[in-house]
């Protein structure tokens, strides 16, 4: 890695931060998160850049659980009017919710960028991934089994086929348990 990659896009100085400094209870100071040696400061590692994403696809989770949290309080209008002021506190927080949820995705790509913009010297060219990619597979000559292979192979097939049907029997009475057990639960 060397110092002169070119800059793609944004800087990660201007990768918005959701972690906020570490307030100390009557300090009144805030601790900053451990910053990467001096050295360190113009290369940041894709590990470290993998970390953070890791905290950042964390916070998404969390936002995400949050805004399902508040649909799930949210009460659908039934014709019972809703204060104005609830309204509107819940509207704001699902809102506020929403713009990080994309500031923080926005993150997630610059990193991801960063990360591949690093490291395209360690990926393998696809060619590489895909064995016998243009190549011929010379034919396997199979020769015939013998007539006591064949019958196990059948008979084996046959106790799978029985099984399966077993399984579905067994899946089907589960099912219809489940569907009793429902009805009598929504008629008390």
């Amino acid at each position: 890695m060397s110092a002169s990659l070119p800059q793609k896009g944004p800087s990660l100085a201007s990768i918005p931060s959701q972690q906020q400094p570490h307030m100390h209870p009557g300090s009144g100071t805030a601790q900053q998160p451990p910053m990467p040696p001096q050295g360190a400061l113009r290369e940041i590692s894709p590990v470290y850049l993998c970390r953070i994403g890791q905290e950042t696809v964390q916070d998404i989770v969390s936002r995400t659980m949050e805004v399902f949290q508040l649909a799930r309080a949210t009460q659908l209008p039934n014709g019972v009017t809703q204060s104005q002021a609830a309204y509107q506190d819940r509207s704001g927080k699902l809102q506020e919710h929403l713009r990080q949820l994309a500031l923080l995705f926005r993150k997630l790509r610059l990193l991801y960028e960063r990360c591949v913009e690093m490291t395209t010297d360690l990926q393998e060219a696809p060619g590489e991934l895909v064995p016998y990619a243009g190549e011929e597979v010379a034919a396997v000559r199979v020769e015939p089994c013998s007539p006591a292979v064949s019958q196990e192979r059948r008979e084996m097939l046959e106790k799978v086929k029985q099984k399966n049907q077993e399984m579905k029997v067994l899946m089907d009475q589960l099912r219809n348990l489940l569907w009793d057990v429902n009805a009598m639960l929504t008629l008390r």
